[in-house]
């Protein structure tokens, strides 16, 4: 009896000191979020929060737990990570990660008052798909993802208007779904009627894959100029030459180009740009948010671009954060364009290079298109 006392006491400890060592992290209250790392050996410790100008100083308890408490926050999603003493961590109280080639982050929602519409609430659901094909043109096997709104059916007439939606660099092709909860946006926007049912194709950004993992390349690779542009001419032509054809060989989609557009976010602003500017026989509506990867020779990147091509354009829509290290490129293309006589409309916004900005960007942004 003894020994098994002695085991039960031991199981307990055990038990009981598990459950101590767990950290609720981040603990959100009323839009103020507090955020726990356990390091009792670190000398510093900070948080990194998407949005926030500056890093966050953490500080350390008789426990070695390190915390800090923000002020409040707007209702979102927000990627944060720890730097402990110099090295970059996730949160290991918290499984949501934000995925990311290069800089995967921890994930924190700041729920709204109301449902905000990249929430999951008790509407009707449109599908996410995650397809893979071999690129002949990139040399390489690849995914895509595609959102069907809710009621789509492969087997009935109805055929549907579609949306090229490309991420930034450095995310996956999961990047406007995991992330930019793009499909839980056009479920909201589709509920509440403020945009007309579509199809949204997400392919992977990369024409040249080793932009974003380089093997013996000097200096960040996204600067080189050479890879920088076949990257994006090889994306052109892989979306146009394969994307384009499956999607509208398998769904139910309108293939014209008053029913197709083209739209991203950073560099896949850019990618927008070249693509949707450059083949105007294809889309009919271009959207760019943070565009990012232009040379500042945009005569050379839209050779063909005038007033009369330019007025095919249902929409030309472009958009930057005014907090944005990019808003000075940004403003140049937009001077540009009106210089050639073609009027964007052109929208800035409060806010940094963050899905912040961009999933704001998509709510404003869809229910302009296919009008």
């Amino acid at each position: 009896m003894t020994k098994l006392l002695l085991l039960g006491l031991l199981a307990s400890s055990v038990v009981s000191a598990q459950q101590a060592a767990r950290l609720i992290s981040p603990e959100v209250h009323d839009g103020i979020a507090t955020f726990r790392f356990r390091d009792p050996n670190a000398q510093k410790v900070t948080l990194n929060l998407e949005g926030a100008k500056e890093p966050y100083v953490m500080k350390k308890d008789d426990a070695g737990v390190w915390s800090v408490t923000t002020t409040p926050l707007d209702p979102n999603y927000y990627g944060y990570s720890f730097e402990a003493d110099g090295v970059r961590l996730l949160d290991p109280s918290n499984w949501r990660i934000n995925p990311n080639f290069l800089n995967p982050s921890s994930s924190l929602q700041v729920p709204g008052s109301a449902p905000m519409p990249w929430e999951d609430t008790d509407i009707s659901h449109g599908t996410v798909q995650h397809l893979f094909y071999h690129s002949g043109i990139v040399g390489d096997n690849r995914d895509f993802y595609i959102y069907t709104p809710p009621g789509y059916d492969a087997a009935a007439k109805t055929t549907y208007p579609v949306l090229y939606l490309l991420h930034g660099y450095s995310d996956d092709a999961s990047g406007w779904t995991a992330v930019g909860k793009a499909n839980y946006i056009l479920d909201s926007l589709i509920a509440t009627g403020k945009i007309k049912p579509m199809i949204v194709v997400m392919p992977l950004g990369y024409g040249a894959p080793e932009i974003v993992h380089p093997t013996s390349q000097s200096g960040p690779p996204f600067q080189n100029r050479e890879l920088r542009e076949r990257n994006f001419n090889k994306f052109r032509d892989s979306l146009v030459e394969e994307v384009i054809p499956m999607v509208e060989k398998t769904y139910k989609v309108q293939a014209n180009r008053d029913s197709r557009a083209i739209a991203g976010l950073s560099m896949g602003g850019a990618e927008s740009l070249l693509t949707g500017l450059n083949r105007l026989d294809l889309f009919g509506w271009v959207g760019s948010f943070s565009a990012g990867g232009l040379s500042d020779d945009f005569a050379a990147d839209f050779p063909q671009l005038n007033t009369q091509s330019a007025a095919r354009l249902h929409l030309l829509w472009i958009a930057c954060g005014t907090d944005d290290r990019l808003i000075t490129l940004n403003r140049e293309i937009v001077r540009w364009l009106k210089s050639k006589n073609i009027n964007p409309t052109a929208i800035e916004t409060p806010g940094m290079h963050t899905w912040l900005v961009w999933r704001n960007n998509l709510v404003a942004f869809a229910p302009l298109l296919f009008r």
